[in-house]
């Protein structure tokens, strides 16, 4: 049974101006290293060999300093809707917008690192209350993770994946949503993974762009796109997961930068959003200067580098090898994704696939890269969960 209750409080972003005054003091004063030492004519991804080239970084924070608005996103917050609620002893900030149709469905989404509520604040509207209006519509809620933006650091440890999706369902009855649909990417997608494995009774059906099979899998019977896969993921683990392994091992020590340097936490995000992205050089081919501005200063007025990264520590490799999710389940593998798992191994976990996606265009933050496919994605997907649901009643 819903339990809507009153432990749920209106909140609104408001950064003081002393903060904002102190990020451009900061990146005025900024200290950089030479540059990097790759080939001068190299292009394309050649130019990041060694990380966020320094001409480009150089362009980023004098924009971030001189022109970037801070102001506009945060109104944007407020206009959608935010709230708090203490869940477990920590408080636990969201995003809520309530469709205005009679037949909306609840919809849980679920952001990742080094991303935020940021990943879906551009689709929140045109899911809740679609221009289209044979198009579904969605009561859409949208947590900030523990210890990202404006949830509460965790003091102690603990709160990882499993935690996390507990506490997401604990936060969708109270606002009255007993049964939801739950959707996610990077470790949103892995919380949305142990949602739908977990707690069956409460959720409709699951649309993840991460789909995460279970260990022990081999190549046998793959094609060769699924074997091109495969090698691809192992490489991203072995050669380029740096990040992930510091953040597991040693988050504090990688913090302090994080929380005390804008330059430093922009370029820990920047170097992501380039690498992840479908594109051939730059991430700003696709997503908005503003749009990657606007979640490294909510990581940066938040103070939140060392807590967001410690998520890695909490739950890094952790997902049960067991775990089966038998509720109907969409997948989305972007082309451009980092990890990409082939669909004879998805089937080892997710026991109802209904529906099977391979677009041609995006990467690891397609919400931002390639809105408008997105969004037709998400919406066919989860049209698919919900002609399972309907047609099981």
């Amino acid at each position: 049974m819903s339990r809507p209750t009153s432990d749920v409080h209106v909140f609104e972003a408001h950064a003081s101006d002393a903060d904002l005054d102190d990020l451009r003091a900061r990146l005025a004063a900024a200290r950089l290293p030479e540059a990097e030492t790759v080939p001068r004519d190299a292009t394309g991804s050649g130019r990041w060999e060694q990380g966020v080239p320094l001409a480009d970084l150089v362009d980023v924070v004098t924009y971030w300093r001189t022109e970037y608005d801070w102001r506009s996103f945060e109104k944007q917050l407020n206009r959608i809707g935010q709230f708090r609620t203490t869940i477990d002893g920590l408080g636990i900030h969201f995003l809520h917008r309530r469709s205005p149709r009679a037949d909306a469905t609840p919809l849980l989404m679920t952001h990742g690192w080094p991303d935020s509520v940021v990943r879906f604040a551009d689709v929140v509207e045109e899911l809740a209350d679609p221009a289209d209006a044979d198009a579904p519509a969605f009561h859409v809620v949208v947590p900030s993770l523990p210890g990202f933006g404006y949830s509460d650091r965790p003091s102690t440890s603990g709160w990882g994946t499993e935690k996390i999706a507990a506490a997401w369902v604990e936060l969708m009855g109270r606002l009255g949503y007993d049964r939801f649909l739950a959707h996610g990417g990077d470790w949103g997608g892995n919380i949305t993974t142990v949602l739908g494995g977990r707690f069956p009774a409460h959720v409709l059906g699951i649309h993840t762009t991460f789909a995460d099979a279970p260990p022990g899998m081999t190549t046998d019977g793959l094609t060769a796109a699924e074997r091109a896969w495969a090698e691809d993921t192992h490489d991203f683990w072995a050669r380029r997961a740096a990040y992930a392994k510091q953040q597991a091992a040693r988050p504090q020590t990688t913090g302090y930068a994080l929380v005390d340097s804008p330059v430093g936490l922009l370029a820990w995000i920047l170097d992501k959003f380039a690498e992840w992205s479908d594109t051939e050089d730059s991430p700003f081919e696709t997503i908005s200067l503003d749009r990657v501005l606007d979640d490294v200063t909510l990581y940066w007025l938040t103070r939140t580098g060392a807590s967001a990264a410690r998520i890695y520590y909490e739950s890094h490799n952790s997902l049960d090898p067991d775990l089966r999710v038998d509720v109907p389940s969409a997948i989305t593998a972007y082309p451009r994704d980092v990890e990409k798992c082939p669909r004879p191994w998805a089937q080892q976990r997710y026991r109802q696939i209904v529906r099977w996606s391979e677009p041609e265009r995006g990467g690891h933050f397609p919400s931002l890269e390639v809105p408008d496919l997105f969004l037709k994605d998400l919406r066919d997907g989860l049209a698919a969960l919900l002609a399972v649901t309907h047609g099981a009643r």
